[in-house]
């Protein structure tokens, strides 16, 4: 069965971060609250926790992951970035988006979209995942906990740990997380189009 953690939604207690970044970085999967829904995650370098991931969300090798970044300067190491999306990045992060740049030579292939060499990069607006992201020093691998036997978000931990306890290492709770995953946007051509609408207002992109 995973780990199960308490950790405070507004001040993480540094131990219990300790604990779960300890996990990702021996390959394990994690399941961890962001601004927007609960999400999957793993060490970006693991090939293995990456295909449990894929398993656990039935996801096919045109998936675009989402790399987790601390901030604007750590997600230009993983994604060609231009001055019309910057100033766009710059605008809406953190927050709850989600944008498709290019990826650079920093991204693992198997991470990124087969045809398009693209991958999704998010800067979060949340304690929980922001101490996470410091404790590691790097991006985590994550997408959103979105079942595909029709329950759809899971958005209270204990029904995660019902679901996935057997099929994840950790699970941090840090009370009921949204409903929405976040709004999805592509940069790649340098005009913003929206791919999805979630949690984040995609007005500005239209």
């Amino acid at each position: 069965m995973a780990e199960y953690i308490q950790v405070h939604p507004d001040n993480p207690e540094p131990r219990r971060i300790k604990q779960a970044v300890q996990v990702l970085m021996e390959g394990g999967v994690i399941v961890y609250p962001t601004d927007s829904t609960y999400a999957l995650g793993c060490h970006l370098g693991d090939k293995a926790a990456l295909e449990r991931i894929r398993r656990i969300r039935k996801l096919d090798d045109k998936h675009n992951f989402t790399l987790v970044c601390e901030d604007l300067s750590s997600l230009a190491s993983y994604a060609k970035v231009n001055n019309a999306a910057y100033r766009i990045l710059k605008a809406y992060t953190p927050g709850p988006y989600t944008f498709i740049l290019k990826a650079t030579p920093e991204v693992p292939r198997r991470l990124m979209h087969p045809k398009r060499k693209t991958i999704g990069l998010r800067v979060p607006d949340n304690p929980v995942a922001q101490a996470l992201l410091q404790a590691m020093g790097e991006p985590i691998m994550s997408t959103s906990l979105i079942l595909p036997d029709g329950d759809g978000q899971l958005t209270d931990p204990h029904d995660i740990r019902l679901k996935l306890g057997k099929q994840v290492d950790l699970i941090i709770d840090s009370g009921t997380c949204g409903l929405e995953p976040t709004t999805m946007i592509d940069l790649v051509e340098g005009i913003p189009e929206v791919i999805r609408e979630g949690k984040g207002d995609a007005e500005p992109f239209r």
